[in-house]
């Protein structure tokens, strides 16, 4: 499996894209600010050919670039619906106006084909095989997504911004709830083997196995506590 990833935009928001192979079709995970010609430089380096985008939320920092890219390919995007409203309204999803300079180079709204994902369901795209679990508590329609352990390759989880290296998601903003994203945290991630691969919406990678002995949040909760209400770094959104 290929998977590659950079850093986007003024938030350093991870976009990745995800294949079988170089010269396949690919999957293309949250294109956020700024996304698009990382997008296509990456296309390029791998001769991809994209058949859908997948998006973790709905903040700005993952989808400024979804209406560009799926325009630009012909392809779907797929988000849950507790979050659709944010493609079109940025300020509701933040609370704040972002100021005009950043939104004036934006391009929001919904692409043409937007499709629904549900709690439990199986994407399969590219020919690649996504496990999707709603995990709300940074928004009301966060999902991870999860692809199955294969001949010497772990599992991934995509977590968007619910879980990072050493830290979780901020839960200050519209339709965050600090009670939910643990909740969220012990029902999706805690399961999951110590080798899971975790590549996040901002930051480095790291393992479940890494987290479950460091990550404050993931240690209390696996110890059978509830974490505090100490605020986590944050990044991005």
């Amino acid at each position: 499996m290929l998977i590659a990833g950079f850093p986007a935009g003024a938030w350093g928001t991870n976009c990745y894209l995800v294949a079988p192979a170089a010269g396949e079709e690919c999957v293309i995970i949250d294109p956020g600010h700024r996304a698009a010609p990382g997008v296509e430089e990456t296309i390029a380096k791998y001769r991809l050919r994209p058949a859908a985008v997948i998006l973790t939320h709905g903040h700005i920092d993952h989808v400024a670039s979804v209406v560009p890219v799926c325009g630009a390919h012909g392809v779907p995007a797929y988000l849950h619906p507790d979050d659709r409203y944010m493609l079109s309204d940025v300020e509701r999803a933040l609370g704040a106006r972002i100021g005009q300079p950043l939104l004036g180079e934006l391009t929001m709204g919904e692409p043409d084909d937007l499709r629904e994902l549900t709690d439990g369901s199986t994407l399969e795209l590219a020919g690649l095989s996504f496990s999707v679990a709603h995990a709300p508590g940074h928004t009301e329609g966060s999902v991870t997504f999860r692809t199955p352990e294969a001949a010497d390759i772990p599992p991934v989880l995509f977590s968007g911004d619910l879980l990072f290296a050493g830290s979780i998601g901020r839960t200050d903003l519209p339709g965050g709830d600090h009670a939910e994203i643990l909740r969220s945290l012990a029902r999706v991630c805690l399961p999951l083997e110590d080798s899971t691969v975790v590549l996040s919406g901002h930051g480095p990678q790291t393992t479940i196995g890494r987290e479950r002995a460091s990550n404050p949040f993931l240690r209390e909760l696996a110890a059978g506590h509830g974490a505090g209400e100490t605020p986590a770094p944050r990044r991005g959104m």
